[in-house]
């Protein structure tokens, strides 16, 4: 596998600080060979980078991009539970989409998550996954991811 921390600096990237939980629960948490990941919404500085709904208020291109965020926002809380030299490899990715009333391209969306695990690691950033649409998620964030992965000592 190459190095994560290469790729995210030749995609132009850098980890972000790891978003404070907006409820009762931890970013991330190990157990085992296997880290969990907490839903992850697309925040910048403390801050949503956008509200609505996919197909409405936000265009699909828009939430994949936001997908990406969410992304990247899962990395940091992987680096800063165990860091991403550990990750043998990304197991299942979830995705949830803020969705108007007919949008159906949820999938899409999530793909803007699954194609920066891919960039960063590679085959072992291939994954299991579900996208799925919703009504409302929170802080009316229009996306939203979840991953585990698969870590070594």
């Amino acid at each position: 596998m190459s190095d994560p921390y290469e790729k995210l600096a030749e995609l132009g990237l850098k980890l972000p600080e790891v978003v404070p939980p907006v409820a009762a629960y931890v970013p991330a948490l190990r157990s085992g060979d296997h880290v969990y990941v907490s839903g992850q919404l697309p925040m910048a500085d403390g801050k949503l980078l956008a509200t609505g709904k996919v197909g409405a208020e936000i265009s699909a291109e828009q939430a994949k991009e936001l997908a990406a965020r969410c992304a990247l926002n899962g990395l940091a809380a992987l680096e800063w539970l165990v860091g991403l030299d550990k990750v043998v490899r990304i197991v299942k990715v979830v995705g949830f989409v803020a969705s108007a009333p007919g949008f159906t391209g949820q999938p899409g969306v999530i793909n803007g998550a699954s194609e920066l695990f891919g960039a960063v690691f590679g085959e072992a950033g291939k994954h299991a996954r579900s996208a799925v649409g919703v009504g409302e998620l929170p802080l009316g964030s229009p996306v939203e991811v979840e991953l585990i992965a698969e870590v070594r000592d």
